[in-house]
């Protein structure tokens, strides 16, 4: 769609207002919302803000960055009212100058698909999310009381979310992300929706969308909707499972039974533990590892959910393989560039993915284990020349930093977990 596009879309849902949307080096989403008849304005000159507020990209002295909203993410919010409705668009990060800002990972992502195509190869992506739903106070604000105590696949009325789940189907409909399934999950109050795979671009931006969608739903649901990933102690943490399928000339290499695509897989193998620290960004994204079915060994299978990396059973289009430990908290722009990064180093080396894994590898005492707090994931990543091939120096030292001031905060709490889960609560 072009800008003229845009404006008849405008006219016809009588939009009012647009959100420009963006990520922190986090993975968390921000935005500015300005009125619809500043959009040309907004396409041509970008719209500022001061990027020394926002967590590892500018300091004071080098405040003014640009946002741009890329046009081919326009969606109305289904979620706002219809009267004087809300539109929104993802954005690109600039300097002044028109320089591409280095600690935008949404292009960073962007370049690296356009990259791969240029080599020949192409890529769908499909996340599988999974999250709570927790009742609400008096005055609104969120508790850790899970709003049902239905366990996996359960039905109505043990499972009480299946309304809240119908509804962020339909949202997801009307914003073009076509939902493919939903059910309880194994935790009380947990739920997973899965929508369809896309391009690595578009399927960042949906999970982004995803996330946005179920927290305002559950909240007109009078409900708090949590993607942290363990929020509770004794329960199923919840993880962002990651399908890749592989192309050339439109062929899927897992499909086809490409040895490349094996070496894709062992890419991405090698360089997990690398990795981890962006998989898995937060203190608590260490409890999950080892417990109900969250890998904690560098392991792959045809069918165990015990291993790190495994190809499900499917046939044509749904040939693919599964990245099973990172978690909701990641930043999937970055996620998903290290992820085919490391697979495409796979198939440049010509690297084998060893043998298949048998039996549970959850306890298996002799495999490569995944590091085992964010304290190892971070010592992994500063100590890898590959992060560093990959990601800007800017994005990794500010997200180093963002995550060793987690640790130290944790710490001084005297490890508390109470601490662990407030510090994000609200916010992932």
């Amino acid at each position: 769609m072009d800008l003229e596009d845009i404006k008849q879309l405008l006219a016809e849902y009588e939009i009012k207002f647009i959100r420009l949307a963006f990520c922190d080096i986090s993975g968390r989403q921000k935005n500015i919302a300005v009125m619809a008849d500043e959009l040309e304005h907004a396409v041509t000159h970008g719209v500022s803000f001061d990027a020394s507020a926002i967590k590892g990209f500018l300091n004071i002295n080098e405040s003014d960055l640009l946002l741009f909203p890329d046009l081919s993410t326009f969606s109305v919010l289904p979620w706002r009212p219809a009267d004087r409705a809300v539109a929104r668009f993802y954005c690109f990060i600039t300097y002044p100058d028109r320089r591409p800002f280095e600690g935008d990972g949404r292009r960073l992502l962007a370049d690296i698909e356009k990259k791969s195509g240029g080599a020949g190869y192409s890529f769908l992506v499909g996340p599988e999310c999974e999250f709570y739903l927790f009742e609400t106070d008096e005055k609104g604000s969120p508790t850790l009381n899970p709003f049902d105590e239905a366990g996996y696949f359960d039905m109505a009325p043990l499972d009480r979310g299946e309304n809240v789940r119908r509804e962020i189907c339909f949202a997801l409909e009307d914003m073009g992300i076509k939902p493919e399934r939903s059910h309880h999950e194994h935790g009380p109050g947990q739920n997973e929706i899965d929508f369809r795979c896309s391009s690595p671009l578009k399927a960042a931006d949906d999970l982004m969308t995803f996330k946005t969608a179920v927290k305002a739903i559950a909240q007109q649901h009078g409900l708090f909707a949590s993607f942290l990933p363990k929020p509770l102690e004794n329960e199923s943490g919840s993880g962002l499972h990651i399908n890749l399928s592989l192309y050339e000339d439109n062929g899927n290499l897992f499909e086809r039974q490409d040895p490349r695509a094996m070496s894709f897989m062992a890419g991405i193998l090698g360089k997990m533990k690398e990795m981890t620290a962006f998989a898995n960004p937060l203190v608590s994204s260490y409890e999950r590892f080892g417990q109900f079915e969250a890998p904690s060994a560098v392991s792959w299978s045809r069918q165990n959910r015990s291993t790190l990396v495994r190809i499900p059973y499917a046939e044509g289009y749904d040939c693919r393989m599964e990245v099973r430990s990172p978690d909701p908290a990641a930043n999937p722009y970055l996620l998903f560039s290290l992820l085919i990064s490391a697979g495409l180093a796979g198939i440049a080396d010509g690297l084998t993915a060893g043998p298949e894994s048998s039996g549970d590898m959850l306890s298996f005492p002799l495999s490569e284990k995944l590091p085992a707090s964010l304290a190892e994931a971070l010592e992994e990543t500063r100590r890898s020349s590959f992060i560093r091939q990959v990601v800007p120096e800017r994005i990794v030292n500010g997200y180093l930093e963002d995550r060793a001031a987690d640790i130290a905060g944790y710490e001084k709490s005297g490890k508390n977990r109470d601490y662990l889960i407030r510090r994000h609560f609200r916010e992932i």
